[in-house]
């Protein structure tokens, strides 16, 4: 057993710039882990940097002064942020507020629904089964509804990292974009002097992340207004907030996708029953989810990152548990991070 050990660690770790890789993952891991939450619009700002980025190198191109560029996409960012926050934010407050008055009635229709169940179909349940699912049910939706009353109140001291973010976030996103070269620089100061494992990860990591980040925010985009588009032509109602629930699911592979079709089929239903209205809405919403993964993502992400759905998953569950939404929204760069590490990582015995 110890010469297996001693066997792998000569194996694997003794490469000089292998261990100060690892002690640069480690650290990292540790950070995210105990400091995730704090440095959290610092890594928002670096997302929304990340999809500027593209924009600014392409007006740079076209002989536009970087600083000039800078200001530029900076502008256009601050303008999307405040029609976001004046027009798209009170939207969809009116919608959640309409959803939540509109609860008690679909608890009514739903325990009718219950009622009938034993009628319909007695071979499949019974009074006492129906009574007891309609009990339980409104239990749950009860205790939601007390949530709902209080969350006013007790999310009130989010209300000030809410104001955090809308201050910090612009500003690192403006740094981040105009000083990019020195915070480059900076860090490149503080590696060591041999780091060719460290660039080749480093290098492959800046093109599929970057690719990744861009394209999930163009997904985002695309599902979400196709989505709007097709349920306000259905008449459905909350559609701008179902719309961007189904878009931001997307960010969720394989999974997000499940837990959305829950709120839209479920509004759906007590709005019209399972009459042919709900039916084609059920049709027209499979059909932008087919569209999204056989068409959008392979178009999107083609070059980006190339996981095993299994690999997705368990990406998610793993640091979705531990970063919380962070780490969902970041399981599948972490999880290609991990697989350029794997690939470029020394191997004495093949060398």
């Amino acid at each position: 057993m110890k010469d297996f050990i001693r066997g792998w660690l000569h194996r694997y770790l003794s490469d000089h710039e292998a261990l100060v890789l690892l002690l640069i993952l480690v650290s990292g891991f540790l950070i995210i882990i105990f400091m995730g939450q704090m440095l959290a619009p610092a890594l928002m700002a670096l997302i929304l940097a990340y999809l500027m980025q593209g924009t600014v190198n392409w007006l740079q191109r076209r002989k536009m002064p970087h600083i000039l560029a800078v200001n530029v996409v900076f502008i256009i960012f601050m303008t999307l942020m405040l029609v976001g926050l004046f027009v798209l934010v009170p939207l969809v407050w009116q919608q959640v507020t309409g959803l939540l008055n509109e609860v008690p009635n679909m608890v009514r229709e739903g325990q009718k629904l219950l009622r009938e169940l034993p009628q319909l179909y007695p071979a499949f349940i019974s009074e006492e089964q129906a009574l007891m699912v309609a009990e339980t049910v409104s239990g749950h939706l009860a205790g939601f509804g007390q949530w709902a009353l209080s969350f006013s109140i007790s999310k009130l001291p989010s209300v000030v990292g809410i104001m955090i973010y809308l201050i910090l976030v612009p500003i690192l996103v403006f740094f981040y974009l105009k000083d990019k070269d020195e915070l480059l620089g900076w860090v490149g100061t503080r590696l060591p002097s041999q780091r060719r494992l460290i660039l080749q990860v480093a290098n492959e990591m800046n093109q599929q992340i970057a690719n990744y980040i861009r394209g999930k925010a163009i997904e985002i985009l695309i599902v979400g207004v196709i989505s709007f588009i097709a349920f306000a032509w259905l008449g459905l109602n909350y559609a701008v907030l179902l719309a961007i629930l189904v878009g931001l699911s997307v960010v969720v592979p394989y999974i997000g996708a499940t837990v959305v079709t829950i709120p839209v089929a479920i509004i759906a239903f007590f709005q019209w029953g399972g009459t042919q209205d709900f039916m084609v809405l059920m049709i027209v919403y499979g059909i932008i989810q087919a569209l999204d993964g056989n068409v959008l993502v392979p178009l999107l992400f083609s070059e980006a990152v190339n996981l095993h759905p299994v690999a997705i998953i368990l990406a998610v569950l793993v640091f979705g548990g531990v970063w919380g939404f962070w780490g969902v929204f970041f399981a599948i760069p972490l999880a290609t991070l991990l697989k350029a590490v794997m690939n470029a990582w020394p191997n004495v015995q093949e060398a």
